[in-house]
């Protein structure tokens, strides 16, 4: 099998590692790289040895969880807008995909939920230790919409499904990114190699999920978004520090602001300027998480042209579900 593990492959410092047998720091962390759930012990008496890790890929929050334990997790937090990607490094994870049936991944294999459209629960053996990818649904909804020109939808969204597997080019795809991020962390966190792996990771996960769940991206029925749309999302995602404008946008892919305005909501459900908020406050949580000790919560979001630090971080609160300076807490000074 394709060594997937980091500690394998990468050896991330020991000071990244992180290990705890106390339930609340163990649920702030899960809170912060997944999402808010609920876990409960299988067992009466059982106490955690949860070993804790992630890293960035992107937008992609990359995690090596375990519990130490057996346990159930489940009520995911929708509002939190994030997709769960789950590989089986050791033992087994038993996934409920529906009332009465349930799908198994041992080592190598992996799951997709979508925890912003579809309820989620997953039952972890004794030994299980997990690769975990946590994806913003809008990354998944924008690459589409970038590769195939439309969004599938909750015909998609809302199937829970395994993927890849012993030998597959998912798998394999997993074990080069896992080498990358531990030969070159910061280009993998914030340069051209992380973009350029999280494009791959989220078109060949993209393109296993619709066959699996019967979407064919390539021939779709449905209305694709128009190109000026998709270079939109491009120049946005490349630009949002500099805070472009609905006109800057539509002046850059030769459409008026009226026509860019209503492609947007019709195939992106949001407004040009909703985006670019959304891109800029994304692109400071990373930041938060990864800049080297001396910058501060006010260096980085003013370095994204944030000038009035209150309002900035009420819309990131709203956003994140806390406040910036926790964010830069939990970063590289804490693990």
């Amino acid at each position: 099998m394709v060594a997937l593990d980091p500690f394998a492959v990468g050896r991330p410092p020991a000071a990244e590692r992180r290990a705890s047998d106390d339930w609340d720091e163990i649920r702030h962390w899960s809170d912060r790289v997944y999402m808010p759930y609920v876990v409960r012990p299988l067992g009466v008496g059982l106490a955690p040895r949860s070993s804790m890790y992630s890293t960035k890929i992107g937008d992609i929050t990359v995690t090596r969880f375990s519990y130490g334990i057996p346990v159930s997790v489940g009520d995911f937090s929708p509002d939190a807008g994030n997709a769960l990607v789950l590989t089986t490094i050791r033992g087994n994870a038993r996934h409920h995909v529906d009332h009465d049936a349930t799908a198994d991944t041992p080592a190598g294999d992996t799951f997709v939920a979508d925890c912003s459209r579809v309820d989620y629960l997953v039952e972890f053996s004794p030994d299980h230790v997990q690769l975990n990818l946590t994806i913003p649904h809008r990354v998944l909804a924008d690459t589409a919409v970038r590769w195939w020109g439309f969004d599938p939808g909750d015909v998609l969204w809302q199937r829970k499904c395994a993927i890849g597997g012993g030998g597959s080019g998912w798998q394999a795809l997993l074990g080069y990114a896992m080498r990358t991020t531990g030969e070159l962390p910061a280009h993998a966190t914030d340069g051209r190699i992380g973009l350029n792996l999280q494009e791959l990771l989220v078109g060949h996960l993209l393109t296993e999920w619709a066959a699996r769940a019967g979407v064919d991206l390539d021939r779709t029925t449905g209305p694709a978004a128009p190109g000026y749309v998709r270079h939109a999302v491009q120049y946005i995602r490349e630009c949002a520090r500099d805070l472009p404008t609905a006109s800057d946008i539509a002046e850059t892919v030769g459409v008026s602001v009226r026509t860019l305005s209503g492609s947007f909501r019709k195939y992106l459900d949001t407004t040009p300027a909703e985006y670019v908020r959304e891109q800029r406050l994304r692109g400071i949580r990373a930041e938060l998480l990864t800049a080297p000790t001396g910058e501060t919560v006010a260096s980085i979001a003013g370095a994204w042209g944030y000038v009035n630090l209150g309002l900035f971080a009420a819309s990131y609160r709203r956003r994140f579900g806390e406040n910036p300076s926790q964010t830069r807490a939990s970063g590289p000074v804490s693990g």
